[in-house]
């Protein structure tokens, strides 16, 4: 058993291991490409026991390269499915909220207030306390458009 740990191959696949580990205790899908890196150079080095490490790293880094090159491919054809796909995109989620002008429009700028925050807004002018409805993003600045008074309804 101890002569199994002096060979470099079992050490790379115990990294291959704790990348592995690492990959699931930590989120995101990016240690896993260098898991699969570490195990295929772990089994190389077993087969091939006098290949130079210097060989061994150049190899893990070329290994690494390409696992990471197929996953992306593999992700882009399929993708994942979420119940919430905006979930990492906030201008996204925000599109469609009505807000308060807290700083009037004016030559389509001004502020808007947005949860807890003001956010820039571009739209056409609004007085300070105007109800609009996000329609969209421009970089930083939201885009908006005033809300529509319903009938019998004030304010």
């Amino acid at each position: 058993m101890a002569d199994w740990f002096d060979h470099l191959g079992a050490w790379w696949l115990i990294l291959a291991v704790v990348l592995g580990i690492a990959e699931i205790v930590a989120p995101g899908v990016f240690l896993i490409f260098f898991a699969a890196a570490a195990a295929i150079m772990g089994v190389l080095a077993i087969i091939f026991p006098d290949m130079p490490v210097a060989v061994q790293l150049v190899g893990f880094a070329a290994w690494a390269s390409v696992a990471v090159l197929l996953g992306r491919r593999f992700y882009r054809e399929y993708p994942v499915e979420t119940a919430d796909p905006l979930l990492n995109d906030r201008m996204a989620r925000l599109i469609g909220e009505t807000v308060i002008v807290t700083e009037a429009i004016e030559h389509g700028r001004g502020r808007v207030r947005v949860a807890d925050g003001e956010w820039p807004a571009r739209g056409p002018d609004a007085p300070t306390g105007t109800r609009v409805r996000i329609t969209g993003a421009d970089g930083t600045s939201l885009r908006v458009e005033p809300v529509p008074a319903i009938e019998g309804k004030a304010g």
